[in-house]
């Protein structure tokens, strides 16, 4: 009768730990998280001589006094921005699909932007820059030299990664989406210089 007991005890034991356990570990694969971030927008400094400023004070007096349509011809100033590496991304464990671009900004910062982007969802799913391509289909083994931008903000939408200035993009090849309790990856993209 009391080894009864200590089973049920066992029993009930396990399955409070389970439910939260299972719970952690295969809700992801049925709840999609969206994420759509804008472009990021690096602000230029703007100098002017005290002449231009003059000038701009009574073009707006002008303006004021003598109303006008506003030009379509009048376009925004263009971000200034250079594509660095691009590719797209191809289903390794879990299928995806989307664009990984890093970009260079006016500021000099560089980012990873992932557009168009989905991936199977799954538990603490990161972004990697690995040094190899083609990625391993392989369970249970890191990949020697990545580097970790950071947690996946979503597994569908357009979402920024900073990469820090100091970082070599020579010796990377590809974005991963990185699984990290089960150490797998779900997707990545090669990575082409441009």
């Amino acid at each position: 009768m009391k080894n009864q007991k200590l089973i049920i005890v066992g029993v009930i034991v396990a399955i409070i730990i389970a439910i939260p356990v299972g719970w952690y570990l295969l809700s992801p694969l049925w709840i999609d998280v969206e994420v759509q971030e804008d472009f990021p927008v690096v602000a230029t400094p703007i100098s002017i001589d005290p002449t231009q400023a003059l000038e701009a004070t009574k073009a707006m007096e002008t303006a004021l006094v003598e109303p006008t349509q506003p030009s379509v011809e009048d376009s925004m100033p263009a971000v200034e921005l250079t594509v660095l590496a691009q590719g797209n991304f191809y289903p390794i464990a879990h299928a995806s699909a989307g664009l990984a671009t890093i970009y260079q900004l006016a500021d000099g910062s560089r980012i990873l932007r992932l557009q168009d982007f989905s991936v199977d969802n799954g538990p603490e799913l990161h972004v990697y820059l690995v040094p190899i391509d083609p990625v391993p289909d392989s369970v249970g083994r890191e990949i020697a030299g990545s580097v970790d931008l950071g947690s996946l903000k979503g597994n569908v939408g357009d979402q920024n990664y900073e990469i820090s200035a100091d970082l070599d993009l020579s010796q990377f090849k590809s974005v991963v989406i990185w699984c990290q309790p089960f150490r797998v990856a779900f997707s990545a993209a090669l990575l082409v210089t441009q």
